[in-house]
């Protein structure tokens, strides 16, 4: 998912959309039928929505090359998922949009998507794809309602000048990270490791990945909710620790003015990011070009797995009618090498696609980090990521909860374990609500 995407207005997009019932790669399959894969008999014009910079770029290097299937792309970035519910409701959703994967079970709850599996190049694209990004699009093998765009495996960016000017080692581990924020605070009072974003559930989603912190697993035909699991409860005992002795800042919003207004300032010495963010502080911190570097997500244990933040896929809306030629452009979107290094270069994008891992961009040294092989760290990560994490059909709302429970806790009122009840307690009354067989995990 693109830093756009997780600016997501999360308010506007749970009014806007409503959450019923929940399938995703662990729930059974539903007896949607796929589509008819019939080509047209003329000039065609699909509409492309997505959240991506420079897409347009993107979507004029096809339309040169395919004058019978032109696409035009909007960018709906402003409010992504308000902008997809109002047009579901009024039944006059674009042929392809551009939806998280932790998106995904709740709008298909709505019948918001068409299977394209009716089309051999849909079903053949499986290959192509990263494997765990694959499941969570065709939903355990039940259909082809998307194909994966991009992932966001996490890093660690590091002010490496601020770290050597106080003969701070670098850390791998989350115990080295806590040691590390208590001598920087130590040898500058008004310098901080980090920031801790309380209004970006996504973020701290993805730190629960890495612990394996599995929030909704599926069987018996009844979904289980584990959000405060144990695995929670020592990733939300961690960052609370770090925010009651003020060794990372809370008043920050991820990608505001004021959070680069902060690291201009050298006001924090380290970003806990996804694969996508690093053009963010190329775009917006010319000046410290050369001063950072991406290394490893500090782990729990030595060795131990990464994180995942994010990631998007183009999904095939319901009420198309030229599902063989969404299929085409969306197949060559996200698998076609030259759009693939467009995707990235323009919009940060970290190819979900086989091929695109292996882009030349990718392999080179980028200039504003030293010309380090930064891509390099993004694909040890993703290969650490647990396959097995899926989304469950309320995840709108339990991130509504965290974001409001963490609010209050970077506040002084309560802590980020009770944020984790609180998201719990959320999640399992929208399931009573809808009807959706649920139980708190064990």
């Amino acid at each position: 998912m693109s830093s756009t995407v997780t600016r997501t207005r999360l308010a506007a997009a749970a009014a806007s959309i409503a959450v019923l019932a929940g399938c995703s790669s662990s729930a059974p399959a539903d007896k949607a039928s796929a589509a008819s894969c019939e080509p047209a008999k003329g000039k065609v014009t699909l509409q492309y929505w997505n959240a991506v910079p420079g897409m347009d770029k993107v979507v004029d290097l096809w339309n040169k090359q395919n004058p019978n299937i032109q696409v035009e792309s909007k960018n709906i970035s402003n409010d992504q998922y308000g902008t997809i519910g109002n047009a579901l409701k009024a039944g006059n959703a674009p042929d392809l949009a551009q939806i998280g994967y932790d998106q995904l079970p709740s709008l298909r709850t709505q019948n918001a998507f068409v299977d394209a599996s009716a089309c051999s190049a849909a079903t053949a694209a499986k290959s192509k794809f990263v494997p765990w990004t694959w499941s969570q699009t065709s939903f355990g093998g039940t259909g082809v309602f998307a194909l994966p765009q991009d992932t966001g495996p996490m890093a660690l960016y590091v002010r490496s000048d601020i770290f050597k000017k106080y003969g701070v080692a670098i850390p791998t581990t989350w115990d080295e990270y806590e040691a590390a924020a208590r001598k920087l605070k130590k040898a500058d009072p008004g310098l901080t490791i980090t920031f801790f974003d309380p209004n970006n559930a996504e973020w701290f989603n993805g730190l629960l990945w890495q612990n394996k912190a599995e929030m909704y697993s599926y069987a018996d035909d009844k979904w289980r909710v584990t959000v405060e699991s144990e695995q929670s409860k020592k990733v939300a005992e961690y960052w609370q620790k770090l925010i009651s002795d003020k060794l990372v800042r809370t008043d920050l919003a991820n990608t505001s003015t004021q959070m680069y207004a902060a690291y201009q300032k050298d006001q924090i010495a380290s970003y806990v990011g996804a694969s996508w963010g690093y053009s963010m502080f190329r775009d917006n911190l010319p000046k410290q070009a050369g001063k950072w570097t991406i290394v490893p997500m500090p782990t729990w244990e030595p060795g131990g797995a990464s994180g995942d933040w994010g990631g998007s896929t183009v999904a095939f809306m319901k009420g198309s009618k030229h599902l063989y030629e969404s299929v085409k452009f969306n197949t060559w979107l996200n698998t076609d090498p030259e759009a693939l290094a467009l995707e990235n270069e323009l919009g940060g994008l970290y190819p979900a696609a086989e091929a695109g891992l292996r882009l030349p961009a990718l392999s080179k040294g980028v200039p504003y980090y030293n010309n380090e092989k930064i891509f390099d760290v993004f694909a040890e990560s993703s290969k650490k990521i647990d396959t097995t994490f899926v989304w469950g059909p309320t995840q709108k709302t339990v991130n509504l909860a965290l974001q409001d429970a963490m609010a209050k806790a970077a506040a002084g009122d309560g802590t980020l374990t009770d944020a984790l009840s609180a998201a719990q307690a959320a999640a399992l009354k929208s399931m009573k609500d809808q009807a959706i067989p649920a139980t708190a995990g064990e």
